[in-house]
């Protein structure tokens, strides 16, 4: 009976080829070696998961990183260029803004609309997005008293600024028909609150220069001026010109960023040319939020230097925005490659230990045989073999557990899910197995040296 079923297996199992013969001893020896093998793959499985974890995440931080830094307003701003005097006004837009009310009835330097438009098809073609797309607000700057000091307005696109600046703090609301936003700085001077009623005189003689001298600055949307407090002494040579025009708003709201947004009054557009009398001026500030993730912002501004409204307008990226952004993600990028290299030498330190154990185990084995025909090259590849499956079955687990790990730090710091990446995770399954054969080429070649004739009068 025994017999009968053993010759009716034999004859319905397939024949027994190398290649089979070769798994069945790879799988047979990993098995009787169970602790072995789950060490080497628990290596394995803690530099893929550690890599994988940090690869995708230094992969998702600078989208992320972009998208939270853009939070905290403009990386881009454009300004007109002055081609009487060919002389630039970028980076300075008070300088701009000085020209739009000019002096001796000079003409201002402003951005018309359809160089606005030219510079939104650059940078929406630099950024890979359709104009349509873009975070972009537009800013026209003038001059207005208020109780007969001078005071520094933006006419502004509500909905844009208030879109593009999510960072500034305002007590109230932002302004409609009729109301206006105020700076904490300009509230205090003029002794404004909440639902005050502001008269904003404009005198077509006015210009920035008179409430404020010029200065450099980084903000991306604010002129330098001095402080409301300072400029509020005007100019008394014109305390009794008549103004040109006068609108009544009241304050819906106050903001207070601690920066020069602070010394402004903001009105919506169609009320700064209600009471200027002046529709479509043009634009003296118009900043862009660029996605850093994939251009950088000084590329974006080498395109708008590039395009047809050249000579007329100058980008530049607000640096304390840009290089802040920068700096966080080369310093992320350096730690990913100090902790991998660190990882993958433990690894590969824990991979090796193993191998070197099992070698020694199966010293026996390997001289018997060697004794009875088997050649180096075939220990050799069998042994490397087994710390390939290892270091794949680790990758595996590790790689999972990897995502797992990076799937949580998206969640819990960014509030956005990391999404898997199959080219990440066949790099991790490569790495870990290539580092897991690494590791075993000492062991493997003191097995293949072994002399049988040694390990057989021992035995």
């Amino acid at each position: 009976m025994t017999e009968r079923s053993a010759n009716k297996r034999s004859a319905t199992s397939p024949p027994m080829t190398n290649r089979r013969m070769f798994a069945t001893m790879l799988i047979g020896a990993m098995f009787r070696r169970r602790s072995r093998a789950l060490a080497a793959i628990g290596s394995s499985a803690v530099g893929a998961a550690t890599l994988f974890c940090l690869a995708a995440i230094c992969l998702a931080v600078p989208a992320q990183m972009s998208a939270e830094m853009r939070q905290f307003g403009a990386n881009l701003i454009v300004t007109p260029i002055d081609t009487d005097s060919n002389s630039a006004t970028a980076g300075t837009t008070t300088d701009a803004a000085a020209g739009t009310a000019g002096v001796g009835g000079a003409q201002p330097a402003r951005i018309t609309d359809a160089d606005l438009d030219l510079v939104d098809v650059a940078v929406a073609a630099a950024t890979d997005i359709s104009a349509e797309q873009l975070a972009t607000a537009a800013y026209r700057y003038e001059t207005i008293r208020i109780n007969r000091s001078p005071y520094l307005v933006a006419g502004i696109d509500v909905d844009a600024v208030r879109a593009l600046n999510g960072h500034w703090e305002i007590d109230g609301d932002w302004p409609g028909e009729g109301q206006v936003l105020v700076g904490t700085n300009v509230a205090d001077a003029a002794g404004l609150s909440l639902g005050s009623s502001v008269t904003a005189e404009y005198l077509s003689s006015d210009n920035l220069a008179s409430v404020g001298e010029p200065a450099a600055t980084d903000s991306a949307t604010a002129p330098a001026t001095d402080s409301a407090a300072d400029s509020a002494t005007g100019d008394p040579a014109k305390s009794d010109e008549t103004a040109a025009g006068k609108a009544q708003w009241r304050v819906s709201g106050i903001v207070d960023t601690g920066g020069e947004e602070d010394d402004i009054v903001y009105v919506p557009t169609a009320a700064l040319e209600a009471l200027t009398a002046t529709a479509d001026a043009g634009y003296d500030v118009v900043e862009f939020s660029v996605d850093t993730s994939t251009v950088s912002v000084e590329d974006v501004a080498g395109a708008v230097a590039d395009s047809d409204a050249a000579g007329r307008v100058a980008a530049q990226p607000v640096s304390k925005i840009s290089s802040g952004d920068t700096r966080i993600i080369t310093m992320l990028n350096t730690l990913f490659w100090v902790v991998a290299v660190v990882v993958l030498g433990l690894t590969l330190v824990g991979v090796s230990t193993t191998m070197t154990v099992v070698v020694a185990e199966r010293r026996n084995e390997i001289g018997l045989r060697k004794a009875l025909g088997a050649s180096e090259g075939s220990i050799a590849a069998e042994f490397f073999a087994e710390a390939a499956l290892l270091g794949l079955v680790g990758g595996v687990v590790g790689t999972a557990i990897g995502y797992g790990l990076a799937l949580a730090v998206g969640l819990g710091v960014f509030d956005r899910p990391i999404g898997f990446n199959c080219w990440l995770a066949a790099a991790s399954l490569a790495l870990t197995t290539l580092v897991a054969v690494v590791a075993a080429y000492s062991p493997v070649r003191r097995a293949s040296r072994i002399d049988p004739a040694l390990v057989l009068r021992e035995e």
